[in-house]
């Protein structure tokens, strides 16, 4: 990374939730029932403006909900981090940016990911085209660095419980979701990160998500000057309860949240 100059970047966080966001469905927790807009998460996605292109990371069930709050009308390209419901399945929606832009939307993804976008999607991949279907351009991704437009994406091998799936770094950003497992020379990717972005799903240890313990743990091997928490669920807390807890340079991130670096 110290060769490929840094891009400046402004990160939204379009949802910071669970598979099953927050609210849950018929849940009347205290978090469930909180008043307060930062206790309201839709599915975990994150928006990268950078050298004016909007990339994304992940499309799940909420893509529409979060692309019209953020009003976006262009659309890069889209990262995905692994083939689950709640990363993929708002993909049909992007006919919107198609009909915008006239071009296909370009996806990111490893074959694994490809093949299960192919078989969900799998009017899209037709041979004989349906008028007004999603227009879909799928791209490799492996373990080695890749360019888009110039931007530098260096994925990063984790494991969400022994599921592989890619964590993604964009100059001094580091996204980092659905893991409980980074190899050691993963890690190495995610050094002098200014910011890193990780799951901590709640306080108890699961089988699949960093718990806070290990995401703090995460976070204090990599030293990042700041850091924020996703993929948050309704059993980890209200928002000012878990900022409390936190050390002062880690953050519980919220939907809509805007960080730069």
């Amino acid at each position: 990374m110290s060769n490929v100059k840094k891009p400046e970047i402004e990160a939204v966080f379009l949802g910071t939730g669970t598979s099953q966001g927050v609210p849950v469905i018929g849940c009347e927790c205290s978090v469930c029932r909180s008043s307060d807009a930062k206790d309201k998460r839709l599915r975990a996605s994150l928006l990268l403006k950078v050298q004016g292109q909007n990339i994304l990371i992940d499309a799940g069930p909420d893509f529409r909900q979060q692309m019209l709050r953020e009003q976006l009308k262009r659309l890069r390209a889209i990262l995905i981090t692994h083939e689950h419901v709640d990363h993929i399945f708002g993909l049909d929606d992007i006919r919107s940016f198609n009909w915008l832009q006239k071009h296909p939307t370009d996806i990111y993804a490893e074959e694994r990911v490809q093949e299960a976008i192919r078989r969900i999607f799998y009017y899209v991949f037709a041979k004989q085209n349906y008028p007004g279907i999603p227009q879909m351009e799928l791209h490799l991704v492996n373990d080695q660095p890749f360019d888009i437009d110039g931007i530098r994406i260096n994925p990063i091998r984790c494991y969400h419980h022994k599921l592989p799936v890619y964590g993604f770094r964009v100059g001094d950003l580091s996204y980092i979701t659905d893991t409980n497992y980074i190899p050691d020379g993963e890690m190495v990717k995610l050094q002098g990160t200014k910011i890193l972005i990780i799951n901590a799903l709640r306080k108890e240890k699961h089988i699949s998500h960093y718990n806070l313990e290990e995401a703090l743990e995460v976070i204090n091997e990599v030293q990042p000057e700041q850091a924020y928490l996703t993929h948050i669920s309704h059993g980890f807390g209200k928002h000012d309860d878990i900022r409390a807890i936190l050390p002062p340079n880690v953050f519980p991130a919220y939907d809509g949240l805007k960080v730069r670096v």
